[in-house]
């Protein structure tokens, strides 16, 4: 199935934010580094984390847990660049962090305007694995090749943390517990080996077609297998069959709206948030797509 890249481009131009034009810019070869950067640094907070949107569905100015995975996106993004930024945002999430290691699902919110009431109404006092398994697994990617995050003594607090939560795990898991939890023991695998059997315990969860529904969602949210192992190559990869990836990159191909963008499943919580979303997932839809040959 053949993707339009040009209605895509035009889709950006129109609608996306500017961080997620100049990811896109990167990543078809049209810009460096720099300006992904100078974009990022819109979102940075002095104490060296970062606000205001960077999760659009977290529109509070401060410093979040949850956005500090979307700026190791971008810091993942400009790969072999490093960029400083990194190491402060690791010193951040280490002031930041609970006494076992884990992060809180969200920090004490200055604005509640256009949030997620599950941001909202989160125990800030308590550990989270799906916020701290999506950083982190985050930072590992980053981490390959940035010695300045591979070395931050935040890194290995965190995924201590994530390892013995995962060890715990005795019942089916949320699904975005999940989701991230596998994310995470597929980026920590080639550091810590002990993650290959805790991602083969993790399995028994997650069906042959990789279909996950979202308890508490929208009737339609459904995590599917891209969602679990997008990375062509990786140890996740081997949770499912390749029929069933192969599949799922249809039908992810085959979701390209006719505006040139992608959508999302999940409820919308403001109209800024909704349309930041799309310009989010379609970079991410056009890079995995990339990464798995499929553009």
């Amino acid at each position: 199935m053949n993707i339009d890249v040009s209605a895509a481009a035009a889709f950006m131009a129109a609608h996306a934010r500017v961080l997620d034009r100049r990811r896109f810019q990167l990543m078809m070869g049209e810009t460096d580094p720099t300006a992904a950067l100078a974009a990022l640094d819109g979102y940075r907070n002095p104490d060296g984390g970062y606000g205001w949107g960077l999760e659009p569905d977290l529109r509070s100015p401060e410093s979040q847990p949850a956005t500090a995975m979307h700026a190791f996106e971008v810091l993942a993004d400009i790969a072999p660049a490093t960029a400083p930024h990194a190491a402060a945002l690791c010193d951040w999430l280490d002031s930041v962090s609970l006494p076992d290691g884990g992060l809180p699902f969200v920090l004490p919110l200055t604005v509640t305007a256009g949030t997620a009431p599950w941001w909202v109404n989160a125990d800030p006092s308590v550990s989270s694995l799906q916020i701290t398994a999506s950083v982190a697994a985050a930072a590992h990617r980053v981490a390959v090749h940035d010695r300045a995050v591979a070395a931050h003594p935040w890194l290995d607090r965190a995924t201590r943390y994530c390892l013995a939560a995962v060890e715990a795990i005795d019942e089916k898991p949320h699904a975005y517990v999940l989701a991230f939890a596998v994310g995470f023991l597929d980026a920590a695998y080639d550091t810590h080996p002990e993650a290959g059997g805790l991602l083969e315990d993790l399995s028994r969860h997650i069906p042959a077609d990789g279909l996950v529904r979202v308890e508490g969602g929208t009737e339609e949210e459904t995590l599917r297998p891209l969602d679990f192992a997008p990375f062509p190559g990786r140890p996740a990869r081997a949770l499912f069959s390749p029929e069933v990836i192969g599949a799922d990159l249809d039908r992810l191909a085959g979701a390209q709206q006719d505006d040139g963008g992608w959508t999302v499943d999940y409820a919308e919580n403001s109209p800024a948030g909704a349309l930041e979303w799309r310009g989010h997932v379609t970079v991410r839809a056009l890079g995995l797509l990339r990464r798995n040959a499929r553009i």
